[in-house]
């Protein structure tokens, strides 16, 4: 066969035209396949496999039109162009030939141009449509490949993302994700002093995008829960983080709550997202609670205000929240559910109980079968007695001897680390492997990192912390700090770490050193008020905080040596400071 060339299978039942048309095809390079009747064709077509077919009508044994579906049912997905040669000129016998599986027609006395030129034709839409099918088999297998791919990170998702305690008996809640992956994030965690960590979020759009910032969120409140930090600080760690990795435009409106079924309270944060209900157990009322915060990554965690509202629960008082998904569903003619009909859906329901199902039923038929646009998550959260939840296991605390007892370390940073390590976290997991000061977590962490910065920025920058009274002075005490983080070349912050315990209780001492002047905190110590109160600073030393926190405080030699004392389990008696 010649270079460009095609094999064609030639049916005719009259030898003189087939012999006609072979010679007019192989001048054209093509190799030739010859059938006398129906029969023939669509043997000769399953044993050449022939990439086009020429082909009379009129035939015995079997005629044309039949040759011509049984041809189109072998060939299957593959494009087998049919000619059917005939001297038919009625409109509906030409219609039955196209019916019946024929792509173009050919008149006989046969022309040599014409025929060339329908070959050529329809060899450029054979080989554009195994092109394509190519390509349509790669996709598919890409696509299987990428299926396979979003499943296993989505287990991977899920073990991190729901690793809590979504299932505990006071907890209602349903996850509807729009694709694979959820914008939404639903986490929960136990606390290791009592009570209940849960948070509710919903990143900018949904899948796989929205769905990848929740993993280091799940990660930073799950791992900070554990180590019994605040709800506050989880949620500057969280919010810290989100503004360093999302792209602009993208952020995590949220809804987090720290249920305390000893105080029976609920203290909550909002940030961007709808309303909550707060209803109590009796039914006779209900509270709406707004949000009153920026989402998660927006602003800087300077300006980030984690102020919580705490409101009193009693036991069947329940919690219930949703995203954005419920509220801007849509039916078949556009229209959204909105709050009008969530409201209503309140209005109608006797009981407290019967509130979750409602709203479910309530947005089901108002969908009727309509695909959603959104992803959609409910969570109803009841006070309840500790006792009725499943016991609280902490990972990695077996009993009262686990971990570290009797240790101690010594930290050393010189300027070129200083300039670009924050060793806060090395230094909080070291603390927290002892399972007794796991509950003391946040303030932990509050100590710690006070005692650092202060020994960091004061002692080792020089900075001034009387700059931070204005929002301009916090500006400027910033610039100035990143300008003398840059020319750094001396100084150092040491960190001593020393813990005594027997399991059951113990002692934490904690000592900063650093490189700079000192301070005179024989002054500061006597900044009290009339009634010998510490005042609240958070600027300059903070030692009015510290000393809330810390057994003793102990400011030594020149004001550049600091020690602090913890106890646990923790005592009443604090706050005292020494020379």
């Amino acid at each position: 066969m010649a270079t460009g060339g095609i094999r064609i299978l030639i049916a005719d039942d009259n030898s003189t035209d087939r012999m006609v048309l072979s010679r007019i095809v192989r001048n054209q390079g093509h190799e030739v396949v010859e059938a006398s009747n129906g029969l023939e064709a669509v043997a000769a077509f399953e044993q050449e496999r022939p990439a086009m077919v020429l082909m009379d009508v009129m035939m015995p044994e079997m005629d044309g039109r039949e040759a011509a579906r049984q041809i189109k049912r072998l060939a299957g997905e593959e494009l087998v162009p049919l000619i059917f040669l005939t001297s038919l000129t009625d409109a509906q016998s030409l219609a039955d030939c196209l019916e019946s599986g024929g792509d173009d027609f050919l008149s006989k006395p046969y022309n040599s141009v014409i025929l060339q030129a329908k070959i050529k034709s329809f060899s450029r839409m054979r080989d554009m449509h195994q092109t394509l099918q190519q390509q349509r088999d790669t996709i598919a297998s890409n696509n299987e490949h990428l299926l396979h791919e979003q499943h296993v990170a989505k287990a991977v998702f899920d073990n991190v993302a729901h690793a809590g305690c979504l299932s505990a008996s006071n907890i209602r809640y349903t996850l509807s994700p729009l694709s694979i992956f959820n914008g939404d994030v639903l986490l929960a965690a136990r606390k290791p002093g009592g009570g209940m960590h849960v948070l509710l979020g919903d990143f900018t759009g949904h899948g796989l995008p929205a769905a990848i910032g929740a993993m280091p969120m799940a990660e930073i409140f799950y791992g900070m829960t554990a180590k019994g930090f605040a709800l506050h600080d989880i949620l500057r760690e969280i919010n810290l983080k989100l503004k360093a990795i999302l792209p602009v435009g993208f952020f995590c409106c949220a809804a987090v709550v720290d249920l305390s079924f000893e105080r029976h309270s609920a203290s909550i944060w909002m940030g961007g997202v709808p309303d909550c209900v707060l209803l109590r157990a009796n039914g006779a009322e209900r509270q709406v609670l707004k949000s009153s915060n920026l989402p998660l990554g927006v602003l800087s965690n300077e300006q980030f205000n984690d102020a919580m509202e705490e409101y009193p629960l009693e036991l069947g008082d329940r919690l219930l929240m949703w995203s954005d998904g419920i509220l801007e569903a849509r039916n078949r003619e556009g229209e959204m559910f909105g709050e009008q009909r969530l409201t209503e859906v309140f209005d109608r329901s006797t009981h407290v109980d019967e509130i979750f199902d409602s709203i479910h039923a309530a947005l089901d038929q108002f969908l009727s079968g309509c695909e959603r646009d959104d992803d959609t998550t409910l969570l109803e959260l009841r006070m309840a007695e500790e006792s009725s939840l499943e016991a609280y296991l902490p990972d990695l605390q077996a009993g009262p001897m686990a971990g570290p007892l009797g240790w101690h370390m010594v930290y050393r940073m010189e300027a070129d680390t200083l300039r670009h390590f924050n060793p806060l976290p090395l230094l909080m997991h070291v603390i927290m492997e002892v399972p007794g000061l796991r509950i003391m977590g946040g303030e932990l962490h509050t100590v710690m990192a006070e005692l650092f910065s202060n020994a960091f920025e004061h002692g080792v920058l020089g900075l001034d912390s009387s700059l931070k009274t204005s929002p301009q002075g916090f500006m400027e005490y910033y610039r100035r700090r990143e300008q003398q983080l840059q020319q750094l070349t001396e100084g150092f912050v040491e960190v001593r770490m020393r813990h005594e315990g027997d399991g059951h209780s113990g002692r934490l001492i904690l000592e900063v050193e650093d490189s700079g002047p000192g301070f005179d905190y024989q002054s500061v110590r006597q900044n009290r008020t009339a009634d010998g109160a510490s005042q609240r600073q958070y600027s300059g030393r903070g030692i009015p905080l510290l000393r809330q926190i810390c057994q003793r405080l102990n400011y030594l030699g020149k004001g550049n040596r600091v020690e602090a004392i913890i106890d646990w389990p923790q005592s009443q008696q604090r706050g005292s400071e020494h020379e």
